[in-house]
């Protein structure tokens, strides 16, 4: 579950408002400072706010570093669907679904790296709760890869693995992105690393009519 705001902050909007201001300055605080190193008091001059009003939001620190986590994991969940409308092809969505993680993670590099350095941090409970949220953005791209597989346009392969391979390649541009990001896009990225690891799983293509072998026939 997430923090759960104070009652005295019973505007919806206001509310939502209010937790992605200090989501985004938890984030920024956090990856330039530290998650330990950082205080509640940093927190609130970077989101420009009170120390009292942040904690009208959150019972601590942790509540903070939970919603930082949340806030990429979410964001994979709202964008991949919404790129995979309106397309039918098993490869269009496919490279529709790895080219949108990956825009996620351009554009929420510092929550990705930051979920690489502390999610540790957290509770166990909510550890858990970042692994299965986690596996449900998985499963999209391994709904994807399995789509493909049914369709005949890849080979049968370890989806598991292969996802995980995915998951990593996108999550690379963030964690490489001072190197990467002088060199070429994360457009240019996902279609040169596709390229890469596709080339293995891919399945030949049928042969067309004039490619088949013709049988002999048998008559004399």
């Amino acid at each position: 579950m997430s923090p759960k705001p104070r009652p005295r902050a019973d505007d919806d909007a206001l509310v939502g408002r209010r937790r992605r201001q200090l989501t985004l300055a938890a984030i920024a605080c956090f990856s330039a400072r530290g998650y330990h190193s950082t205080t509640i008091r940093d927190v609130a001059e970077r989101a420009e706010v009170s120390v009292g009003l942040v904690y009208q939001y959150v019972e601590d620190k942790e509540d903070l570093l939970f919603m930082a986590l949340q806030e990429v994991l979410d964001a994979y969940r709202r964008r991949i669907p919404a790129a995979l409308e309106g397309l039918s092809d098993p490869l269009e969505r496919f490279h529709a679904c790895v080219r949108s993680y990956c825009e996620v993670n351009d554009e929420a590099s510092d929550a990705t790296v930051l979920a690489y350095r502390e999610t540790k941090s957290l509770r166990p409970d909510r550890r858990e709760i970042i692994k299965r949220l986690e596996l449900e953005t998985n499963a999209m791209i391994d709904a994807c890869i399995r789509d493909c597989i049914a369709a005949g346009v890849f080979t049968a392969v370890d989806i598991e693995m292969f996802t995980h391979q995915l998951v990593m390649f996108c999550h690379g541009w963030a964690l490489k992105a001072w190197r990467l990001r002088e060199r070429m896009t994360v457009a240019d990225y996902v279609a040169r690393g596709l390229r890469l690891m596709l080339e293995p799983v891919l399945a030949p293509p049928a042969p067309t009519a004039s490619e088949r072998p013709r049988r002999r026939s048998s008559a004399r």
